[in-house]
């Protein structure tokens, strides 16, 4: 997966609480077997007027042209609650979203999205307002979060710290799926395989 270092982009705010995963990719559009193709369907039911999807609803923040290309979210408590579907940060992700900032996430979420290199932020619900403040004073304006550092910076350069697990830290800025963390200690796994009872193989 993509690695996560340092994001610098344009943030969009959701300022609403509890974003459901029904929400985020409501579930007629789970049938895809690969993590590709759901960023069209994000927010599906918020976008558009109709079931196709054929008519956007230009009061939904994400089809507002001053949001093209946002690759911050910033949204209101408990975010991502609901059904535990990987699909979620899968569509996120699609969108081209990179970080998600809230005040809290659902559990199952929270590490749905680590695993697939999204990066959920979580500061108080007071820096979230200020943040958000900040975003919408002025359109176009950027957020930066700096991974390594753990800071998030508002287009007024407020600077937020937020706290993340070292392990998790440690994959996003490495890139690595649980495949890849298991690859990491290949040559540790293949030494124990050479030196296994065959009768234990």
């Amino acid at each position: 997966m993509q690695a996560f270092t340092k994001e610098v982009g344009l943030a969009v705010v959701l300022n609403n609480a509890n974003i459901d995963t029904d929400q985020i990719i409501p579930k007629q559009f789970l049938s895809k077997v690969t993590r590709d193709g759901f960023g069209v369907h994000l927010f599906h039911d918020w976008r558009y007027l109709d079931d196709a999807g054929l008519v956007p609803n230009p009061e939904f923040a994400l089809n507002q042209p001053r949001f093209d290309g946002a690759s911050i979210l910033i949204a209101g408590d408990n975010f991502g609650c609901g059904s535990s579907r990987e699909h979620a940060p899968w569509a996120l992700a699609d969108f081209g979203f990179r970080a998600v900032i809230a005040s809290s996430f659902a559990d199952i979420f929270y590490s749905n999205a680590i695993n697939n290199g999204l990066l959920p932020v979580v500061l108080t619900a007071a820096e979230v307002q200020l943040l958000i403040d900040d975003v919408e004073a002025v359109a176009g304006t950027l957020v930066s979060i700096d991974l390594a550092a753990q800071t998030v910076t508002s287009p007024t350069r407020r600077t937020f710290a937020f706290a993340i697990n070292p392990a998790n830290k440690q994959r996003l800025l490495k890139g690595l799926d649980a495949i890849g963390l298991s690859l990491e200690h290949e040559k540790s796994i293949a030494n124990f395989e050479a030196n296994t009872q065959v009768w234990y193989r």
